[in-house]
């Protein structure tokens, strides 16, 4: 039998956490609450957890000061920040701080089902990356010791050529949707679930311009969005994805800006 996805929320709120709670308990999933910071860091620490409800204000500290301490434990763990004060800047500070994504206040129910679907069906494959990485590592040592005579590197290199649905590739540059692996010039980078969404879809694309309105609906799901705030949205993750890709930020030759437009990946 499958294990139920597993959902923490972190509210001060009694009430709207059990509502909450009860929404999600409904649909098969396993809640726990923590009414402040404190006690969630106690709770991940452990164990983790599917995805992570938080509220951006608890009384011990605000939730984008907790984003930080929460993806130091777990990097990939999907957090949602709940506001009731949602405004740009609040938008943008969560992204920074890590979020996947953001709900208003007071909550509708099947907006945070359909919320809590969509970020738990894309972490299918990804949350199971250690334990394919680490099969995947025990395969080819195996082979390595039986054969001796084809490098570990060699086999690596070869693996995308299975399943190429699975893979895209830019020259040196290479994703897997499945484990969210980056590897350029065979070196892996690491990178944030909502970065690594923004340069699929910037690779996608490639090399034609992306909007920053396209950019901001196929890789968060936004569908409702002004340009400005597009604009403001994708500056982060452009950045962040350029300390991970670029050798000079000053002087990028990847992700290039395109002028009253968006951004364009050219390799």
């Amino acid at each position: 039998m499958a294990l139920k996805d597993s959902i923490l929320i972190v509210d001060d709120e009694p009430k709207l956490a059990r509502s909450l709670s009860l929404i999600l308990q409904k649909a098969d999933y396993v809640v726990t609450t923590a009414p402040d910071g404190a006690r969630a860091l106690e709770l991940l620490q452990a164990g983790a957890y599917d995805l992570v409800f938080l509220d951006i204000r608890l009384p011990d500290q605000s939730g984008i000061q907790l984003l930080p301490q929460i993806h130091a434990i777990y990097p990939d763990m999907p957090v949602v920040i709940l506001t009731a004060h949602a405004t740009l800047e609040t938008a943008i500070g969560a992204v920074r701080a890590g979020a996947r994504d953001y709900l208003l206040k007071p909550i509708n129910p099947e907006e945070i089902l359909a919320r809590a679907k969509k970020i738990l069906d894309e972490q299918i494959q990804p949350k199971r990356k250690k334990e394919i990485a680490s099969q995947i590592q025990v395969l080819l040592s195996e082979l390595q010791a039986a054969d001796g005579t084809e490098p570990i590197s060699s086999i690596k290199n070869t693996a995308p050529q299975l399943d190429p649905t699975r893979f895209l590739q830019r020259g040196e540059l290479q994703l897997d949707l499945h484990t969210h692996l980056v590897t350029m010039h065979g070196r892996s980078i690491s990178l944030p679930p909502s970065t690594f969404d923004y340069l699929v879809t910037l690779m996608r694309h490639s090399p034609n311009p992306v909007a920053y309105d396209i950019l901001v609906k196929e890789s968060q799901g936004y569908q409702e969005i002004s340009r400005i705030e597009a604009k403001e949205m994708t500056r982060w993750q452009i950045h962040e994805l350029r300390k991970a890709l670029e050798q000079d930020l000053q002087h990028p030759h990847m992700i290039i800006t395109v002028r009253d437009v968006g951004y364009r990946l050219v390799i």
